[in-house]
């Protein structure tokens, strides 16, 4: 029997089409075995359908093919055998208008080639047969979806314990219902975790993890095997380093290697910081930070010089979760990262040079050293609140030679705090302000970068405009805040 050309849903169990009380469908030849599935459903009624089935397929037909003198030849027989070679699940026969009941020698054929025979009951279509099996495809695929998405907010969860590599093979294995393990370079086991596999099934697991371990161009990234009644499965984890995933189950649901992927990305995540010892420099630098020590002093530790704060967020509705917080983080060269509500931070060494990232927009401060960070992140916040508001992927805080630079320092922000003195302690109406003046006196721009409704943005630069008693529309007035407002 041929493998059928699976669909991207899951098949639906033979049983379940039969336990649906609406279509009356009744199993009345061949074997009734609970593993048997279809893939969809197929009405023809020529006498050889073998050239039109894919396979995998429930065949509808009312008998129209069939001759008068069939009975007492070999065309049943020949009409069931195409079917089972052409890999057909089962089929399915209607009665009426052509024929009263089921013939005698179609059942009789269906038994010896052990092909499940389903009879129709006349108040049953065949286009009602076949919307219900899209009915069960639908909800499978729809249970297997909400699967994946319970295990990857769990192996998410399990990767940030504080014991990551152990707590993900075992939520892993749980998941699939078999083993996981974790391969080293040298092909030993470094950790593992659920119900033991048989000797052959380990051994075999064994060899795969040889397959995808990194050995010159053209290695696979991941491989698949069954042996012994076990499906095996390895992935190959990092940009070369030689760890590797395997996987152990009885059985291989649609959704286990989307499963299997989100831990071999998290695993990679980290076998990459155990292996380089990035993680232990980090919390060294944590560390000495909580006890006392500058930024100047840990930023070797961290490995640059002069940095860049880079502010992202995701162009979907939903906040980024820590998975995709830590891609983001990879594709732009920093394990430096911090996810908080909808933003991502990352800390970046300058000569690393942050480029757009599909699926984000991003705002990037001024070069800075490690004492000048916090005035880098309040840069990528208004960097990202502009790029959101001109909806550009990318935006870089202006770090050319400006008018401020002719004026000393600590006149610049007594200037400053002076002009600004009558807005008081309101950062919403600073904010609104600065904002609003960045994007040329932009209404919608301005609360489009603010998260804010247009009129509350006309609300606060009234307020502004009259505690400030200063005409906004006038250029002059416009450039005099905006040198104010540009101090950190």
């Amino acid at each position: 029997m041929p493998d059928p050309a699976v669909p991207p849903t899951p098949p639906v169990p033979l049983a379940a089409l039969l336990a649906r009380e609406d279509l009356g469908l009744r199993q009345i030849a061949g074997p009734s075995d609970p593993s048997t599935v279809i893939h969809w459903a197929h009405t023809s009624e020529m006498a050889d359908p073998y050239p039109y089935l894919l396979g995998g397929e429930l065949l509808l037909t009312a008998g129209v093919h069939i001759p008068e003198a069939a009975g007492t030849g070999t065309y049943f027989d020949d009409y069931v055998s195409r079917v089972v070679a052409a890999g057909g699940a089962a089929l399915g026969f209607g009665l009426a208008p052509v024929h009263d009941t089921v013939p005698r020698a179609l059942v009789a054929a269906c038994e010896a080639w052990e092909l499940p025979l389903l009879e129709v009951p006349p108040r049953t279509t065949f286009s009602g047969v076949a919307r219900a099996v899209w009915q069960l495809m639908a909800q499978a695929r729809h249970a297997e979806l909400r699967r994946v998405t319970e295990a990857q907010q769990s192996l998410a969860a399990a990767a940030s314990r504080p014991d990551p590599v152990p707590s993900v093979l075992r939520q892993l294995a749980q998941r699939v219902g078999g083993r996981a393990v974790l391969f080293g370079p040298d092909g030993a086991e470094l950790a593992a975790a659920g119900r033991p596999a048989e000797p052959a099934a380990r051994t075999a697991l064994t060899e795969l993890a040889q397959v995808v371990r990194p050995s010159g161009p053209g290695t696979p990234n991941s491989a698949t095997h069954a042996t012994v009644g076990t499906h095996l499965a390895a992935y190959s984890l990092g940009a070369g380093r030689g760890f590797v995933l395997g996987v152990a189950a009885p059985h291989r649901d649609p959704g286990d290697h989307t499963i299997a992927s989100v831990a071999a990305v998290l695993l990679s995540l980290l076998t990459g910081e155990h292996q380089s010892g990035s993680e232990a420099a980090r919390s060294s630098a944590l560390v000495r930070l909580l006890l006392g020590a500058s930024a100047e002093d840990v930023a070797p530790l961290l490995g640059g010089g002069r940095w860049v704060v880079v502010h992202a967020r995701p162009d979907t509705p939903t906040a980024p979760d820590p998975v995709a917080a830590s891609a983001l983080g990879a594709a732009l060269g920093s394990p430096l990262i911090d996810v908080a509500r909808e933003v991502v931070r990352v800390l970046l060494p300058a000569e690393r040079e942050p480029g757009p990232q599909p699926g984000w927009t991003l705002g990037v401060s001024a070069a800075a050293g490690p004492a000048e960070w916090a005035v880098a992140d309040a840069q990528a916040g208004r960097a990202l609140a502009r790029a959101r508001a001109v909806r550009s992927g990318l935006v870089r805080y202006g770090a050319r030679p400006a008018l401020a630079d002719l004026v000393p320092e600590a006149e610049a922000e007594a200037h400053a705090r002076a002009l600004l003195a009558r807005l008081g302690n309101a950062p919403a109406l600073t904010d609104t302000l600065r904002t609003w003046l960045s994007l040329h006196g932009s209404w919608d721009r301005t609360a489009v970068a603010l998260d804010v409704h247009r009129n509350t943005v006309r609300q606060r630069i009234a307020k502004c405009a009259a505690l400030l008693e200063a005409d906004l529309d006038d250029p002059d007035v416009r450039m005099e805040l905006w040198f104010a407002l540009r101090r950190p």
